[in-house]
């Protein structure tokens, strides 16, 4: 390249809306406690696995860093802040990854990701 490129990753979940994400989310805390602890990556929990399995205060502390910089929720809700770390950053590039239960969680969240940026995108060409 003939000048830097800067690509921001952010770990992303997008539902229909900020609820739905937040329940598809709720694994997040115990997949990465089971990373950082040296046990090795649990297979992400389902929704109900995690409620049913909440981390104490403790374990809670140890990931409390990743927690709060996970972008989780409706299409708009992440984009705006998706568009945020962009600017704060000066990122050309954003790599987002998403990791929940089940697979078409994933596929969904990508493709409401997707459609959101793309229509943000219309949006600033068409002004």
């Amino acid at each position: 390249l003939r000048a830097p490129h800067v690509m921001v990753s952010a770990d992303v979940l997008v539902a229909e809306d900020d609820a739905t994400a937040r329940e598809l989310a709720a694994g997040y805390g115990a997949w990465v406690h089971s990373i950082r602890t040296g046990a090795g990556a649990i297979p992400f929990p389902d929704p109900a696995t995690a409620a049913a399995h909440p981390l104490s205060d403790e374990d809670r502390a140890l990931v409390a860093d990743r927690l709060a910089t996970r972008f989780v929720g409706a299409p708009a809700t992440v984009a705006e802040r998706l568009e945020a770390l962009q600017r704060v950053t000066g990122a050309d590039e954003l790599l987002v990854t998403t990791i929940t239960h089940r697979h078409t969680d994933r596929v969904a969240s990508q493709a409401l990701l997707a459609r959101e940026w793309a229509a943000r995108a219309r949006t600033r060409l068409a002004s």
